[in-house]
């Protein structure tokens, strides 16, 4: 695969520590919904942590995404700051929506994070609407559409792929194939072998991915939106990775395989890209260890800090309700 501006070992130990972000924010997020500090449900991505950061990684700061309800990794690769991401999971006014809009929903325009969305496949056409918007600025723009196997078989995303691809828009959609919608494996509810043929009925270029492998993910991401950039359309990284968590967090997971579930860090993202950084020489196991611990002190931080962000007045219930 040609390789376009591959990670230098700088950007290499940077990814490495936003993977961790990812998971000590998920993890402490997963204790913090056991012991009833979190209203609601939440979603988590540990294990699939190289997709976002890889995807991501390949953007410009002023690019967009679209993420999924399973989104907390996208919008953290995307900028997001763990201590405003804590208070919006708590529904504290200090959170990226005011509180208002919890895990499944969190919006930033400033970071270019056109939402997390509840509804499978609605992120699309946002996204695809987004595209057109930069098409018609001619600002440079890309935008990247998160989603999963489930949602690719909705009819929205369809649609969102079809105009998408009439209209020769620059936008990237990004399958993260885990292996399972909500409770339902990929071949019970998936007539393809692979989703990469979804996108040839569009007439889009697609690859599938190792999503374990933080390098092949951006890799593939760079050249599609490259290919998106340059104004020759969308394209699809389809990139398989593996779902720790259940469906949801409190999902006994009954329904999988339980020798699989032993072996899942086995195939952990952020240990095969600390291996790579230590026989390449960038880093030893010690620097590794600190940045890892340097996370986590920051994850600590920012739980106490969104804390003592206060909770909404009744008298704001009504704020930006269209009505």
């Amino acid at each position: 695969m040609k390789r376009i501006s591959p990670l230098t070992s700088q950007r290499l130990l940077e990814a490495y520590e936003t993977m961790w972000r990812i998971r000590l924010f998920e993890q402490r997020a997963a204790s913090m919904f056991a012991n009833a500090e979190l209203p609601g449900f939440i979603h988590l991505s540990v294990g699939q942590e190289a997709v976002a950061t890889g995807a991501i990684g390949a953007l410009r700061r002023d690019d967009y995404i679209t993420a999924t309800h399973r989104g907390h990794g996208q919008i953290i690769a995307k900028g997001g700051a763990l201590t405003p991401m804590f208070a919006e999971l708590m529904g504290r006014t200090g959170g990226y929506c005011r509180g208002r809009g919890g895990s499944m929903h969190i919006f930033s325009l400033e970071l270019g994070v056109l939402g997390a969305n509840g509804i499978l496949g609605a992120s699309q056409p946002i996204g695809v609407g987004a595209a057109l918007a930069s098409q018609y600025r001619d600002d440079g723009r890309v935008t990247v559409t998160f989603f999963g196997e489930g949602a690719s078989a909705q009819g929205a995303v369809h649609e969102a792929m079809n105009l998408a691809s009439v209209w020769k828009l620059p936008v990237v959609f990004v399958v993260e194939a885990n292996g399972w919608a909500e409770l339902t494996p990929y071949p019970v509810h998936v007539g393809v072998d692979t989703l990469t043929r979804r996108a040839d009925g569009y007439g889009m270029p697609a690859q599938q991915v190792d999503g374990n492998d933080l390098e092949a993910v951006h890799d593939a991401t760079a050249v599609a939106v490259a290919h998106a950039r340059e104004g020759s359309g969308p394209a699809m990284v389809e990139v398989l990775t593996t779902r720790w968590h259940g469906h949801y967090e409190g999902d006994p997971q009954k329904y999988r395989d339980q020798d699989e579930l032993k072996t899942l860090e086995d195939h952990c993202p952020i240990r095969r890209l600390g291996d790579k950084l230590v026989q390449a020489g960038v880093a030893d196991q010690a620097r590794l260890d600190e940045l890892q611990q340097l996370v986590r002190d920051a994850v600590e931080q920012a739980v106490k800090e969104a804390k003592q962000s206060p909770l909404p007045e009744t008298s704001e219930l009504m704020q930006g309700v269209y009505r």
